[in-house]
């Protein structure tokens, strides 16, 4: 299974959704990358997606999105695949 990054926070809805929905999918491990404790990791975030919202999502090497293009991706069939590489 491909590996799967998150930047988040911890009291963000969509991260907590997106969370689910990946665990619902057979995701056992997400690293988790906290922007709201590090500040340094947000403007790392926005360096590699363009985007300040979170959660911004990578799957492998592949950038997702946030919580809405994750759940589109799944709705398409598109999800499982790409986690299973």
């Amino acid at each position: 299974m491909n590996p799967v990054r998150m930047f988040t926070t911890q009291v963000c809805p969509y991260c907590i959704r997106a969370k689910q929905l990946l665990k619902q999918r057979g995701v056992d491990a997400i690293d988790e990358i906290r922007v709201d404790l590090d500040p340094q990791q947000r403007d790392a975030m926005i360096a590699q997606t363009g985007r300040r919202t979170v959660p911004q999502i990578f799957i492998g090497d592949t950038w997702v999105g946030g919580c809405d293009d994750l759940i589109a991706l799944d709705q398409k069939g598109g999800l499982v695949p790409l986690l299973n590489g």
